[in-house]
């Protein structure tokens, strides 16, 4: 039965994270930042990339999109995950704002938040972002999302974007 509900605050953790980790086949994300968020697993407080490592190394095809290159944070954590420098697929789009993620084609999420701790992650309730958004299996409103996300991962607005100085990934 298809389903829109709505994900404030500190839900985007528990409605949205821990659902990325369920992935069996595609994980698509866009975000506009992107900061070394961390989640639980098992326990113990890990770096999202060790999940996205995980779901890679279970053959699980991870896109994500990004508006600018994180920190150093972000990169230490990155680094400990050898299979994300070749397996990831990643790319960088100045013009990116939307917050999107894609699970197996069938449940998406889109909203305000972004791929940071206090926006999507584990921060607690006091220190994190006022956020909003709606996680959903509606198969329209999925398909325009993966849609969306893909006109931008297919470089379909590169051509006549006024934005390409800016863009790491486009070859003039």
């Amino acid at each position: 039965m298809p389903y829109i509900r709505h994900i404030k605050n500190e839900h985007h953790y528990s409605e949205v994270v821990e659902r990325m980790k369920t992935a069996k086949k595609s994980l698509r994300i866009g975000t506009a930042d992107i900061k070394d968020l961390y989640v639980s697993e098992n326990g113990i407080v890990v770096p999202l990339m060790k999940v996205w490592s995980d779901l890679i190394k279970k053959g699980v095809d991870v896109q994500l999109i990004h508006a600018k290159e994180p920190g150093k944070n972000f990169k230490d954590d990155f680094d400990k995950y050898p299979i994300l420098w070749s397996k990831l697929n990643r790319m960088l789009c100045p013009r990116v704002h939307f917050k999107i993620v894609i699970i197996d084609d069938q449940i998406a999420y889109s909203g305000s938040a972004n791929l940071t701790g206090a926006g999507i992650g584990m921060k607690s309730k006091n220190r994190r972002n006022f956020e909003s958004g709606f996680l959903t299996n509606h198969p329209q409103i999925v398909k325009s999302l993966i849609t969306q996300f893909q006109n931008v991962w297919n470089k379909s607005h590169c051509r006549t974007c006024e934005r390409k100085t800016f863009c790491q990934d486009y070859e003039i």
